[in-house]
């Protein structure tokens, strides 16, 4: 059974900046009892606020921590689309980090899976201490879209190329199996439109039966949800947490 936890704030600001306390705390956590911590971000737009709220935070050892992904988008990584980019905007040039902690999808190493072999070789097939995901209006998250082959892969890849529906359409992502061998999964999700997405996740988790990506993502395992109360508006009461 699923341990969902979701919390619902106010505004979309409010919610990133209580996503970004809490990843603070596990970072330090981690930091504290395992020596490091392994953390695969989120790209788009939703996850700014959170990375600029991190940015300001002088009590985490960052030089403890290594960056991962969850998903990049085809293009180079100086274009405005680049998942890597906004990153390292957002967060990674306010960081006192070295270049060897990060570590970016290299997806100039050409498809035929190439590019996924490769980050799954950076992985190791070692769990990620914690992930970041968002959520979009068809339930996607990371690079996994309903219907794409990239959710078929089952545990044989922790990388997988994907497909989008809309440009960039080639992308690379962690697979499911990656993203719940981790050993925390937040979720950052914000705006009405990702209302009916939320809402039909919820359902699907409470009947077992996991259809969206990020239903089956978060199916069998513990993930925690911070939500604006846009997203919030079709959930019932007692589902989420203010």
């Amino acid at each position: 059974m699923e341990r969902l936890l979701i919390f619902a704030h106010g505004s979309a600001d409010e919610a990133a900046q209580a996503a970004a306390d809490e990843v603070a705390e596990l970072i330090k956590a981690f930091i504290a009892f395992r020596g490091g911590c392994r953390w695969a971000l989120a790209g788009g737009r939703t996850p700014q606020p959170l990375y600029r709220a991190l940015a300001r935070r002088d009590d985490i050892a960052w030089e403890q921590v290594h960056f991962f992904w969850g998903d990049e988008r085809c293009v180079a990584l100086d274009d405005p689309q680049s998942n890597a980019r906004m990153v390292r905007e957002a967060l990674l040039d306010h960081l006192p980090v070295a270049a060897t902690q990060v570590h970016v999808m290299e997806t100039w190493r050409g498809g035929g899976g190439a590019a996924a072999a490769h980050y799954e070789g950076l992985l190791g097939r070692v769990p990620l201490d914690l992930v970041l995901l968002g959520m979009g209006a068809d339930g996607h998250t990371a690079s996994l879209f309903p219907g794409d082959g990239a959710l078929a892969c089952g545990s044989g890849l922790w990388v997988s190329e994907a497909k989008a529906p809309a440009p960039p359409y080639e992308r690379l992502t962690l697979s499911v199996a990656a993203l719940r061998a981790a050993r925390e999964i937040r979720f950052l999700v914000s705006g009405a439109d990702k209302g009916p997405a939320l809402a039909q996740v919820v359902a699907e988790l409470s009947t077992g039966q996991a259809l969206l990506p990020a239903a089956q993502v978060a199916l069998g395992r513990a993930t925690t949800w911070h939500i604006d109360a846009a997203a919030a508006a079709q959930l019932g009461p007692d589902r989420a947490r203010s």
